[in-house]
């Protein structure tokens, strides 16, 4: 048993159910619910174990001296978020410059509890073409789960209230922002 394994199941008592189909090289990769920062390492631990890349984006700034080094080798890509810049087609081109690019994203979009998700996830998907997998981080039953891909119909309403259905029953960290 590796280091890494050893600490998060053993030490830290979580374990993980499903895995990524290593066929699908390009998927937005929705993280819910997402209410600590907590999430972070725990989905880093899943990410080494599951020996699969995972990506994010994030502010540009971050990518420069001295620390861009350790975003691009956490699987960061640079974002340019100047006003007036169109996000989604922004991110939908790194999607075609990268022969391997799994993006998690948390449509919650914050770390507190929120009714309604933010759609930024799902329009990416559309328009990069890439389904949507989605992942749980279920503090309740300390299991990480991943679910099968999602391939988006366009129907935003009828496809959300699907993909919501994956999280039910899902416990945060702050179980009261779940």
């Amino acid at each position: 048993m590796g280091i890494t394994k050893f600490i998060f199941e053993k030490l830290m008592g979580w374990k993980i159910e499903g895995s990524f189909d290593p066929s699908i090289k390009k998927a937005v990769v929705i993280v819910v619910p997402h209410t600590s920062w907590h999430d972070f390492y725990i989905g880093a631990f899943a990410r080494k174990l599951l020996k699969t890349q995972i990506n994010y984006i994030a502010k540009k700034e971050l990518f420069e001296s001295p620390f861009g080094w350790y975003f691009r080798w956490m699987g960061g890509a640079p974002l340019d978020r100047t006003p007036g810049q169109k996000q989604v087609e922004a991110i939908a081109a790194i999607f075609q410059k990268k022969d391997e690019f799994r993006l998690a994203m948390s449509p919650e979009g914050t770390r507190k509890k929120v009714l309604n998700w933010k759609t930024g996830y799902y329009y990416i998907a559309l328009a990069a073409n890439v389904p949507i997998i989605c992942v749980a981080f279920d503090y309740g039953a300390k299991t990480v789960k991943v679910n099968d891909a999602f391939y988006p119909t366009g129907d935003i309403d009828l496809d959300t209230e699907k993909l919501r259905a994956y999280y039910k029953g899902v416990v945060g960290k702050n179980a009261e922002y779940s």
